[in-house]
């Protein structure tokens, strides 16, 4: 008797779990509460990301083969300005000094990707391992363990080898799935004894759709209503196998997680009484996070992309939805191969219905029914899609805790951008941001969500993709002017790092200290700034052709941009003269 109650209890208990574990999100509970003065649990890891592209440079040194990033950056037109990743931030010659900067930040991680064809350069294991590339990442890994700084390693963050897109088409071919699992087991055999923490891919939704559906970014495809589809299809399958090598052939030996980045604007019902706004609003985030996180973690699409998008190709004559099917065997293959979820997030969107008639051509963008607006009044630094909304963080997390049984997450990127001519480093409005959206995050931990770690973006201004270098979303600002890519700390980072010291908001009265502190501190950067870009520009040789300037004052940036405005368009009007 006794033992049937207690199966009974236990059965009750595993019921109890697993509804808890795919909740209803309550659309109706938007609290908007003011800033919560408190800590994070103990043990929370506080870190920077990077990624290989956007700051190794040295894209043709050393044994390393092409990147798709490599080839479409080098067509005109395709990136602002036509800059280039060639060089970027020197990080491959220059990890050593940018270590001491996360050192002196008391960085707990530092979170990098591992370039696929630096390491294989034709994208073949079985042709050509490069042991150059090997020893770059080895002395990365090892100084940052040196320095007590946890490395998270990426996969996979968008610099597919090129042959590998020429020859086979890139990720609308299934052939990636096992070339991208003999690489990944390549790392886990050289670098899986030292990282512990591994992400698989970063932001799947851009890899797809911007690399196969708009053609924005790298290999600049545009297969609309058909690409996008395909190319994710084959990511989550690679996903799920390289999950299964790591823990079939590795765990037990190297005792680390693997899981994946997903990337996600939140989408708030631009009317919350509405219900055809809050299914909307669920639509454009089952079309975002859920295209990826429900599969790996439920083993199969969200269900309302498989009923739109089924049904628009159904009313286009197609004689099959364009989203593609996962067998039953995939399915369950798929289902449960996350250690733990990367969560990146930037900003919010208001959402509304809105009906595209199938007569206007298929595009994921069309199949989704909905509209995209913003909030004129909400801060914008000057990036065109980067709003800063503190309040939708919240909500993204308490979201995926409710949709996916609250997995234990890391915040793999969150930061803010500025895109201005004149770059000052007293960046109060990144200050603000990290303020805000870090606070956001401890109330969603206050929720119940289950975040172990916040990943700030990035560490350096790097290069921003199709934005080139004109996006700065660094803590620290790379001179990119400069062949010896000088960096400058800005005035968030003694924010940040004030942050990680007391590993939250301990009190107002402190909290309110730290913008002071810190904007006292960028002041002697800028001068240094300034003063280092005049240096450089008189030595430069057409300035011979000027007059002398027999005194120079700068007392900011600014300053220095009048200046070079004004050396520009003499050269300008000499040029038309």
């Amino acid at each position: 008797m006794l033992q049937q109650n207690i199966l009974r209890m236990y059965r009750i208990l595993a019921l109890v779990l697993c509804v808890s574990a795919s909740e209803d999100f309550d659309w109706t509970k938007n609290e908007r509460t003011s800033f919560y003065y408190g800590t994070f649990p103990t043990g929370f890891s506080w870190g920077a990301g990077s990624s290989a592209y956007q700051t190794e440079g040295a894209w043709n040194i050393d044994g390393k083969g092409m990147s798709i990033w490599d080839a479409f950056v080098h067509k005109k037109g395709k990136i602002f300005s036509n800059d280039t990743g060639d060089s970027s931030c020197e990080g491959y010659y220059k990890f050593k000094d940018d270590i001491k900067l996360m050192k002196d930040m008391k960085l707990n991680h530092y979170r990098f990707s591992i370039s696929w064809p630096r390491i294989l350069p034709s994208g073949l294991k079985n042709e050509h391992i490069n042991e150059k590339g090997i020893k770059y990442y080895d002395d990365l890994i090892n100084m940052l363990l040196d320095n007590k700084i946890t490395p998270i390693a990426t996969l996979y963050h968008w610099d597919l080898p090129q042959i590998l897109q020429e020859k086979y088409g890139g990720w609308q071919n299934i052939s990636m799935v096992n070339y991208f699992n003999d690489f990944a087991s390549l790392c886990f055999e050289r670098f899986g004894n030292r990282v512990k923490y591994w992400i698989t891919f970063n932001n799947p939704w851009s890899i797809a759709v911007e690399g196969y559906e708009t053609g924005e970014h790298a290999p600049g495809l545009k297969l609309k209503g058909i690409g996008a589809y395909k190319a994710a299809h084959h990511i989550i399958k690679a996903h799920a196998k390289v999950w299964h090598t790591y823990d079939i052939q590795w765990r037990s030996k190297q005792k680390g997680l693997v899981g994946i980045s997903l990337t996600a604007d939140w989408g708030e019902p631009v009317d919350i009484s509405n219900q055809r706004d809050i299914e909307a609003a669920e639509r454009y985030l089952q079309f975002y996070v859920g295209w990826f996180a429900t599969p790996i973690f439920h083993g199969d699409y969200p269900q309302v992309m498989k009923d739109y998008i089924g049904r628009k190709s159904g009313q286009q004559g197609l004689g099959a939805s364009r989203l593609p099917v996962f067998s039953p065997q995939e399915k369950s293959y798929i289902k449960g191969t996350c250690d733990f979820l990367g969560l990146g997030h930037f900003t919010t969107r208001y959402i509304t219905q809105k009906n595209y008639p199938s007569g206007l051509g298929d595009s994921y963008f069309s199949d989704r029914d909905l509209a995209v607006l913003v909030d004129p009044q909400w801060p914008d630094p000057g990036s065109e899609w980067l709003y800063s909304v503190p309040w939708g963080f919240r909500r993204l997390l308490n979201f995926v805790k409710s949709q996916y049984g609250n997995p234990m997450i890391y915040v793999t990127e969150n930061g803010v951008s500025e895109k201005m001519l004149c770059t000052d480093l007293c960046d109060d409005w990144r200050m603000q941001y990290f303020k805000d959206y870090i606070n956001e995050m401890l109330k969603a931990i206050k929720d119940g969500v289950n975040v172990k770690g916040y990943t700030a973006w990035s560490l350096l201004d790097n290069f921003e993709w199709d934005e080139g270098y004109s996006e700065r979303f660094g803590l620290y600002y790379v001179d990119f002017r400069n062949k010896n890519k000088p960096r400058y700390p800005k005035a968030s980072v003694q924010y940040y790092k004030r942050i990680i010291s007391s590993n939250g908001f301990p009190n107002q009265r402190e909290v309110e200290s730290w913008k002071r502190k810190a904007i006292e501190t960028c002041s002697s950067s800028n001068q240094l700034l300034a003063e280092n870009a005049v240096s450089s520009l008189l030595s430069h040789p057409l300035i011979g052709h000027m007059e002398m300037v027999t005194e120079i004052v700068v007392p900011t940036v600014c300053t220095l941009c009048i200046l070079l405005s004004a050396v520009f368009l003499m050269f300008l009007l000499r040029g038309r003269l």
